[in-house]
């Protein structure tokens, strides 16, 4: 799985959002728009662009982009 890609895949999910204001270091829940409907936009779209599964757990255990990244890579 590319990072970069994985970044503007993420990014794409927010509507309001800047998507240069969205980076791998970024702590996703502290962003403005992000909610429960965004979070499963996100299970949603690991699911379907890179035929993976994570949980709302994941998400809870994860701080940064680049820790969900990580978390997505070792399963």
């Amino acid at each position: 799985m590319d990072k970069n890609q994985f970044l503007q895949s993420f990014a794409e999910q927010f509507d309001e959002t800047d998507p240069s204001a969205i980076t791998m270091d970024a702590r996703f829940k502290e962003i403005d728009e992000w909610s429960s409907m965004v979070a499963l936009m996100i299970i949603a779209m690991v699911d379907e662009n890179y035929n993976k599964k994570i949980t709302g757990a994941d998400l809870r255990e994860a701080n940064t982009i680049e820790q969900l990244f990580e978390r997505i890579n070792a399963k």
